[in-house]
């Protein structure tokens, strides 16, 4: 026979290497329903010994450019009394490793790059030993975050934005829809770190929701700062104008529509060297013309510039 198969049975009657996995937080063995391993012996003294495991690695990330970054989580493969390479040597039967067809991998989050392995010696007191590495190349898939993050951050952004069109004397209405935007914004800002270790340091994804919440907060401001000084003007020129009436004497001026008729016989052409003094009515803002119409600036009278005297 040139090759023998044995069961389970026999493998704690031959030596294994104490391999481990050094960076793994937790190991399993698989063991339903009979334990799977598989032992194959050559006649030439060669031996084959496979075992199925699952073991769960750590990998240290580094989320600076997140979600726009790529990682290499690696899995080392050493000696578990640290023996030297003169009494065991491990080496990869093939330079390349292959994975399992990737529409059976399971990664929601990730999207599989690659792997690549390599073969390191280590050095200690002891002396030199082989370390096995496999590295699995992966990166964020953006579509999650864009559905969870970016695109309501940047539509509350924008919805910010509508305060601008809204008249500044509606309080209310701006007030509320700045606020709104501001909770909004903070409350996206802390979903988005929930399922991150909490680093200190700033992630891409954290600098675009800072901006967001700038822009947010800024429209927010801006409201809050134009009615303050809208306010304190109009109430300036309200004190103004009750000073004026308290140092003039009021003149009243009757107009009755389809009865009074204005006389205009005196009327030529505007000179600008004259200079006349006239007081408007009530909420008329005119000071070269004597009239009682919204629209006196841009009327007939303006055009024409004809100055009537009345």
């Amino acid at each position: 026979m040139k090759v023998l198969m044995l069961n389970s049975n026999m493998v704690g009657k031959i030596w294994i290497p104490d391999t481990f996995f050094r960076n793994s937080r937790k190991s399993d063995a698989h063991w339903i329903t009979t334990p799977n391993s598989l032992l194959r012996l050559w006649n030439n003294g060669r031996v084959m010994y496979t075992l199925r495991l699952t073991s769960n690695a750590e990998c240290c990330l580094k989320l600076h450019n997140f979600p726009m970054d790529e990682h290499s989580c690696l899995l080392e493969f050493p000696s578990c009394r640290w023996l030297p390479k003169n009494e065991i040597l491990y080496h990869w039967q093939k330079r390349s490793v292959k994975v399992a067809d990737q529409r059976y991998w399971r990664l929601y989050q990730f999207a599989f790059v690659g792997l690549r392995n390599t073969s390191d010696v280590g050095h200690t007191q002891s002396g030199e030993y082989v370390i096995l590495t496999i590295f699995f190349n992966l990166s964020w898939r953006m579509s999650y975050f864009t559905i969870q993050t970016y695109i309501p951050c940047s539509m509350i952004m924008v919805l910010s934005w509508v305060s601008f069109w809204i008249n500044k004397d509606a309080v209310p209405a701006r007030t509320s829809l700045g606020i709104t935007t501001v909770l909004t914004m903070t409350m996206l800002s802390t979903i988005s770190r929930k399922s991150l270790p909490k680093v200190s340091y700033v992630t891409a994804m954290d600098l675009f929701v800072s901006v967001c919440f700038i822009f947010t907060f800024a429209a927010l401001m801006e409201y809050g700062t134009l009615h303050y000084f809208t306010s304190n003007r109009q109430n300036k020129k309200n004190k103004d104008k009750h000073s004026q009436q308290v140092e003039m004497p009021l003149r009243m001026v009757n107009i009755r529509p389809v009865t009074s008729l204005l006389q205009m016989n005196n009327i030529g052409p505007y000179q600008d060297e004259d200079v006349y003094a006239y007081v408007c009515l009530d909420g008329k803002g005119c000071t070269s013309f004597f009239c009682c119409f919204n629209d006196c600036r841009s009327g007939a009278w303006r055009k024409n510039r004809m100055h009537v005297r009345v």
